[in-house]
């Protein structure tokens, strides 16, 4: 009696999936042949929109180059720093360009590298900056790591490096001994 319960209920199942699935095949079909027969719409090109005409709206030209994105330095090295605070810098550019510039995104190779800029647009013959932050905590030896800039004037690579000099150990000795003090 068991077994035919447990064949009927599988049967059952597999039943409901095959009717789901093909209940999907019938909703996907549906939305393939409505799409096929929308009516068309013809006007002349003098009256047509991108939103008439199906068409992706151009995005406006640019003069801008990535050259018109001029940083004073794209490699800051901070030598040796000690390993706790967190490593600072600023790396500052110049709109070289005749429009505004809009840096859009900063992204750094790893998370313990932090920039921030803003958002608002340089003008020509402006300057902007981006300041970058890199945690040193826990992390002695040696570092490289890139940021990554986009603008509307395209894409540069910045650079940050040094050394982490590993933070000195306090004065007093370090309790090496198995026993418990108070």
């Amino acid at each position: 009696m068991r077994k035919i319960f447990l064949l009927s209920c599988l049967v059952l199942l597999s039943g409901g999936v095959v009717m789901a699935q093909s209940r999907k095949e019938r909703k996907k079909n549906k939305e393939k042949s409505e799409t096929t027969q929308a009516p068309l719409v013809i006007e002349s090109a003098a009256n047509a929109t991108p939103a008439t005409t199906g068409e992706v709206p151009a995005t406006p030209a640019t003069t801008l180059k990535v050259d018109d994105l001029e940083f004073t330095e794209v490699v800051h090295d901070f030598g040796t720093v000690i390993e706790g605070p967190d490593a600072k810098c600023v790396f500052t550019f110049v709109n070289k360009g005749t429009e505004p510039i809009v840096i859009q995104k900063a992204q750094p190779s790893c998370g313990c590298t932090v920039p921030s800029f803003s958002s608002d647009p340089v003008a020509p013959g402006a300057t902007g900056k981006i300041d970058v932050a890199y945690h040193t905590q826990g992390k002695p030896n040696a570092f490289s790591k890139s940021i990554t800039v986009v603008s509307n004037a395209g894409t540069k690579m910045l650079t940050i490096k040094g050394t982490v000099e590993k933070a000195p150990t306090s004065s007093v000795p370090e309790n090496t001994s198995m026993m418990k003090t108070n």
